[in-house]
């Protein structure tokens, strides 16, 4: 081989190699694309599946404390009233609560609601408060509900259910039974219409003590 003929031959290996380091340095970047489109929703359906689990660990917390016979904080929640600002959970430390979860719909919520407006009139000068939750339910047929019995105690919305799930409920109506210090101390499961029954109940959290349903 003739030295010019060799002289074009090693221009044209280092051309060719010079068009592979560059094919294998580009390459990788180029084929992390399509992997990275189809991570991307991936990793969103991950965080959601965690943030469920989050909200979901929370509520059992709450349920499993209580058969336990523990007094778990109550959960710090802010709750759109229906009227006025959001009323915070916290706002309310320092008087005993009474936390009744009702919607409109439900009929035997509708038996139970004269009993929680007659603790609410009888114990509310001793600093007890009633605070209705309307949960899973629309504004118009809830705000009827109030007016037609004739409910005074304070109420706020819960229209998808988010607060009902933190505190771990079953249905509605239900009742948990909140300390002065935050502490939930107990809870009716269900309807509670025996008028005896909520005046102890509301004696027993004034002194510090779980109800008894």
């Amino acid at each position: 081989m003739r030295w010019g003929s060799r002289a074009r031959a090693r221009a044209a290996m280092r051309r060719a190699a010079a068009c592979y380091d560059g094919f294998v340095s580009a390459t990788p970047r180029r084929s992390w694309r399509p992997f990275a489109v189809l991570l991307v929703p991936v990793l969103v359906l991950l965080a959601l599946f965690v943030a469920g689990e989050s909200r979901h660990d929370q509520a059992t917390v709450v349920s499993a404390a209580l058969a336990r016979g523990e007094t778990p904080s109550v959960p710090d929640i802010s709750m759109p009233a229906f009227s006025g600002s959001p009323l915070s959970l916290e706002a309310l430390r320092g008087h005993a609560v009474v936390l009744n979860f009702w919607a409109s719909w439900c009929i035997p919520c509708r038996a139970e609601a004269p009993q929680l407006e007659s603790v609410w009139r009888d114990f509310r000068p001793r600093g007890l408060i009633v605070l209705g939750v309307d949960t899973q339910d629309l504004m118009t047929p809830a705000q009827a509900f109030l007016r037609q019995y004739r409910l005074t105690f304070p109420a706020v919305r819960d229209p998808d259910g988010a607060v009902a799930r933190r505190f771990g409920t079953t249905g509605v109506p239900e009742t948990f039974f909140i300390s002065a210090d935050g502490r939930i101390l107990g809870k009716f499961p269900g309807e509670q219409e025996d008028p005896a029954t909520w005046r102890a109940a509301a004696e027993a959290l004034l002194d510090g003590r779980p109800p008894k349903p």
